[in-house]
């Protein structure tokens, strides 16, 4: 009975800590995935949000005409801040999220991850 109530609780553990290996380290794409980002930054440009695929590094025009690169800088902006830089031929669509700088950073990796 006991062995029964101790595997329980390592599953429960193992459950809250987000269940995976390495004490629940998550990747950057399982957040995208997760979050929902990948609802609209798909594989290619929809109508919605640009793609992430060859972003980083490129130069993105923005609405108001400016352009931009796409760097760390740019991309955790666009994270933190959706509606800062609006890109060209996309409406202020992406939603505010509260995020913590650990999974921000883990975004901007993945993303920059996408060449």
């Amino acid at each position: 009975m006991r062995r029964i109530a101790l595997i329980a609780l390592s599953v429960v553990v193992a459950a809250c800590s987000g269940g995976a290996e390495g004490g629940g380290e998550v990747s950057g794409a399982d957040l995208a995935n997760d979050l929902g980002c990948l609802a609209c930054h798909t594989e290619a440009n929809t109508d919605l949000a640009p793609t992430w695929n060859g972003l980083w590094g490129s130069e993105v025009e923005l609405e108001d005409g400016a352009t931009v690169v796409a760097d760390a800088a740019y991309v955790r902006e666009s994270i933190q801040q959706p509606q800062a830089k609006i890109v060209a031929g996309y409406g202020p669509t992406m939603p505010a999220m509260e995020l913590t700088d650990e999974e921000t950073e883990k975004l901007v990796e993945y993303i920059e991850s996408l060449g």
